[in-house]
């Protein structure tokens, strides 16, 4: 009997070559790359979904809305409004002084302050003052900082019954006060009749300032012992200080130079009860 032919035995070989061994994990098969079934194409949010001049539009209206919340917070509200003044700086002028002359307006806005105005005002009402600052303090106080002038000298002036005119280092007479303050030179302008060509030359007013720029120029220490400054003219200048000592100044110039030379006089000549800086590079004292 005739055994199976080749293409039998060859199409057995074959079917055994392609089925899997016994317990070995069948590999699912691969499916093709691509989105999740039912899944359309991936979309943005709102931004996308909405035409460009869509977007514009509500955008305009939120800033709209945020614009008027702000200003009805600022102008319409009762957060914001001013209600308090704080006064700070003053040292001779008190606090009721500053806010009366600085007349602030309660009750209304913050926002709406004129600080300007308001630091108009008390340079008009107050010369005292040198500088101010209108601050505005959220939610509701106005601030007032103060910085008022120095007195560097003093002038007697016998039209006022004697009283004393306070004078800044820029020579601004700012208050009239009844007693002289301490630490303060008196200024004295007495042209000679030498100096009639330097009075009629600068004037009394030039003068006047000149005596206030000595001042100025002096260190602390020798200002406060100084009692009089006297101007005789233009370049004679001189001081009186405690003890019945004399310092020649000369003119108003080298300030500077001149408040070193005699700061150190004094320290190498305690004794003496002259001297002159009137020339700095050589400044010299005498007496006992």
């Amino acid at each position: 009997m005739a055994g199976p032919t080749t293409a039998r035995r060859g199409g057995a070989k074959s079917s055994k070559s392609v089925r899997p061994r016994s317990g070995a994990p069948s590999r699912p098969a691969r499916k093709p790359a691509g989105r999740p079934p039912g899944r359309g194409p991936r979309r943005g949010g709102l931004r996308s979904r909405l035409p460009r001049g869509r977007r514009l539009v509500l955008w305009a209206v939120a800033a709209v809305l945020a614009g008027g919340a702000a200003g009805w917070a600022l102008y319409g509200s009762t957060w914001l409004r001013a209600t308090r003044v704080e006064v700070s700086g003053a040292r001779v002028l008190t606090p009721d002084e500053v806010r009366s002359a600085a007349d602030v307006r309660l009750g209304g806005p913050l926002v709406s302050v004129d600080t300007d105005a308001i630091e108009e005002r008390l340079r008009d009402a107050l010369p005292r003052i040198a500088s101010v600052r209108v601050e505005r303090s959220w939610p509701h106080t106005v601030g007032l900082k103060v910085v008022e002038r120095q007195p560097k000298a003093i002038v007697q002036d016998a039209a006022k019954g004697g009283r004393f005119i306070e004078i800044d280092g820029e020579g601004v007479r700012f208050a009239t006060v009844d007693q002289a303050p301490g630490g303060v030179p008196r200024l004295s302008v007495e042209p000679s009749d030498a100096a009639a060509a330097s009075l009629r030359r600068f004037g009394p007013e030039r003068l006047e300032r000149e005596g206030v720029r000595v001042a100025e120029a002096l260190p602390e220490a020798v200002r406060a012992d100084t009692r009089t400054i006297r101007v005789r003219s233009y370049d004679s200048i001189t001081l009186e200080l405690t003890g019945h000592r004399t310092v020649v100044w000369g003119s108003g110039e080298r300030g500077e130079a001149k408040a070193r030379a005699l700061t150190a006089l004094l320290k190498a000549a305690r004794g003496a009860d002259r001297f002159d800086v009137s020339s700095p590079s050589a400044p010299a004292a005498s007496g006992s």
